[in-house]
């Protein structure tokens, strides 16, 4: 069974990045991405790609980020 920990600072988010980790995204309680690696973020935004041609901007206050671990 996964485990979630969740992505807050910009550490997390560089480590995230770097390591090339599986994360889960939800928005308002709901689970809106998963699976995909982080490519790319700011202080607003977490760019998120999950395939080749597949990219999502998700808004990094209105999302919650999540590492999963196996």
């Amino acid at each position: 069974m996964p485990i979630n920990r969740r992505l807050i600072t910009d550490q997390d988010f560089t480590e995230a990045l770097e390591r090339h980790l599986r994360v889960r995204i939800f928005q308002d309680d709901q689970l809106i991405g998963s699976g995909g690696v982080i490519i790319r973020f700011d202080d607003q935004t977490i760019v998120v790609q999950s395939s080749v041609s597949d990219l999502a901007y998700h808004p990094r206050k209105q999302c919650e980020f999540f590492e999963i671990k196996k």
